[in-house]
Parts: C-alpha cells; structure tokens; sequence
C-alpha cells in the first residue's frame, strides 16, 4: 500500500527535518520544506562558510542538471563536485524516487526535483512554520518551546514569532514551565492508563529529540539503538514505557521482555500481539 502511494505521488520520501529521511504525503511536503528551509540555509552557510558564496551557483547548476531527469546518489554527488562543493547544498529540494526506498528495493538512491515531481511550491515560510507546528503537536503535544524546536531541528528563537501568533492552548506542567497544545486536542485523565503499545524500527517517539518524554527508559537506550544495528529494533510498550522487543517470524508477533511483566501487563501484551499477527497476515 505504501510503495503504491509513494508510486501514484500522494506520498513522498525525502530529507526534510533535522537533514533526515522522512515519508511525509505530498501535501505536507511542501509545507515543511518552505518552513525550513531559510533557516537550514542559514546553518550551512555558517558551517560552509568557505563555499557559501558559490552555494548559489552550485544549486542553480544541479536544479538544471537535474531538470526532467532521475539521478543516482552517485551522479548527484558528481554534479556536486563539478560545482566545486564538497558536499551537497541545501538546495534544490529533491524527493526519493520509486522503486528506490520501498520495501522492493530499500536503498533509497534514486532521486528527482520535487518540482517535477509535485508541481512548483506555492507555501510561505510562515505557512511552513504554522504547519510544522501542528503537525508536531498533533502528534507529540502538549510540548514545551524546546522540545517543538528539536524535532524541528530549528532554533528555538526561529520559531518564537510563529508560536505566539498561533492561537495555541497554554498549559503549565508540575515545573511550572509552559506546554503549549492545538487549541481543541483532547487531554486524557491523568490517572487514565497507557494501553500496551507496539512500535516499528526507528519511531520518532525513541529518538533523542523526544527524549524528555520517557517513552525510552535510558537504561533500555543502549538495547535499542547500537552501532551494530543502525535501524533500532521495533519495541512495545507497557504502560506508555519500552519494556521490550518484538519480531514477526512465521506468522506470528513474538516478543521479548527486558524485565519480567506482571501477568496482568503480558496477558495485554499477548493479546495485542495477537492483533499485530493478524494485521500482517
């Protein structure tokens, strides 16, 4: 369903965020990347400064190098160096193209202009900016400033003018520091229960940017991300918290805790892997 989605258009994988790879929908993709993009120019000027000034050139050479056409990473890494840059610029916008980067053919190497791909960007910064900010409270609010700025990969100073014009729910956490919300999000009980929960590889509820939500244990930390195994392992949770890992081998969802469940916590877990198994079959 994803490869054909990602086939047909409707959904796009690209660099956005923090300079990593993102499955977003051709709708959001624009949204975010006019939202970034002044501000991920700005920092690789100031870590480029020697090849900022011929950053110009170099993106407007591969843009037309690249017009109508796919490249390999190889190819796009060799029109880079023609322009005399070491690396690659912010600019222009790519997309990963199919079948590269799908379940079929993995290796995410292939790649074309958005442009061509979607159609000309029509978004402003600020629509980018106000977009970025639902999209991560949708998913991870209420949040403080900080933590909206880290997924975003942003300043936290970028960002104030977009917060406090949005007309986002105001909170306070035991601390007593700020949590903004999307205005009408539901709020859960705070003695409402965490059902058992079960996550793929590489969730962006692990990584380092939501580390202050304690959905990943520092003690766990290690188990999950390694050197050895760059793509993380997919985990479940118990009471909103990584309490062990999970495969799917010969039709069936098999878990394994890091510390002993109680029976009422592994009957849960054994009854939503049940529901994982049939999902995949």
């Amino acid at each position: 369903m994803l490869t054909r989605a990602l086939e047909r258009r409707s959904v796009v994988q690209a660099t956005l965020m923090r300079g990593t790879i993102h499955i977003v929908s051709a709708a959001d993709f624009w949204l975010f990347a006019a939202g970034i993009r002044r501000a991920y120019r700005r920092w690789w000027d100031r870590v480029h400064k020697d090849e900022a000034k011929r950053a110009d050139s170099a993106i407007a050479a591969v843009e037309k190098a690249l017009r109508g056409r796919t490249c390999t990473l190889d190819e796009l890494n060799d029109l880079y160096r023609k322009t005399g840059l070491r690396g690659a610029a912010p600019g222009p916008e790519l997309v990963r193209v199919p079948p590269a980067g799908t379940w079929e053919k993995r290796r995410a190497h292939a790649f074309a202009l958005a442009e061509d791909w979607l159609g000309p960007c029509t978004a402003t910064e600020d629509e980018g900016l106000e977009h970025l900010v639902r999209r991560y409270l949708g998913a991870f609010g209420p949040a403080t400033r900080n933590e909206i700025a880290s997924w975003s990969g942003m300043p936290v100073t970028w960002l104030a003018d977009t917060l406090d014009r949005m007309p986002l729910r105001r909170l306070r956490n035991e601390e007593g520091k700020e949590l903004l919300d999307l205005p009408r999000a539901a709020l859960p009980n705070a003695d409402t229960a965490a059902p058992v929960r079960f996550l793929p590889t590489w969730d962006a509820a692990l990584l380092v940017h939501a580390r202050s939500a304690g959905v990943l244990p520092e003690r766990y930390r290690s188990l999950i991300f390694d050197n050895k195994a760059p793509q993380s392992f997919p985990v479940f949770l118990v009471e909103g918290a990584v309490a062990g890992t999970w495969r799917f081998e010969d039709g069936s969802v098999r878990v394994e805790p890091f510390e002993r469940l109680a029976p009422s916590a592994r009957r849960e877990v054994e009854d939503e892997a049940e529901r994982l198994a049939a999902f995949h079959s």
